[in-house]
C-alpha cells in the first residue's frame, strides 16, 4: 500500500520562512560583527605586547590562559 502525504503550502507557512530569514540575517550580522570584533581585540593585545606586556601579563588582567591570548593573536 502506497501513502501520498501532502506537500506542506509555503504560503501557509509564509510567516515562518519570513521569521527564518530575519533570524538568519542577524545570525549574519553578528557574524560580521563578531569577527571586526576579535580583530580589534588582537590589535590591543597586540599593541600591549608592543608595549613590553607579556601574554602572560595580559591574560591574568583578562582572567584567561596565556594560551588563550596566543591564540588571540594568531588568527
Amino acid at each position: 500500500m502506497v501513502y501520498m502525504t501532502k506537500t506542506p503550502s509555503f504560503t501557509e507557512h509564509a510567516e515562518t520562512f519570513e521569521h527564518l530569514k530575519e533570524v538568519r540575517a542577524k545570525a549574519i550580522a553578528h557574524a560580521r560583527i563578531a569577527r571586526q570584533l576579535a580583530e580589534e581585540r588582537r590589535e590591543l593585545i597586540q599593541q600591549l605586547v608592543d608595549h613590553g606586556f607579556s601574554q602572560a601579563d595580559i591574560a591574568r588582567e583578562l582572567g584567561v590562559s596565556r594560551q588563550a591570548i596566543q591564540k588571540m593573536l594568531a588568527l
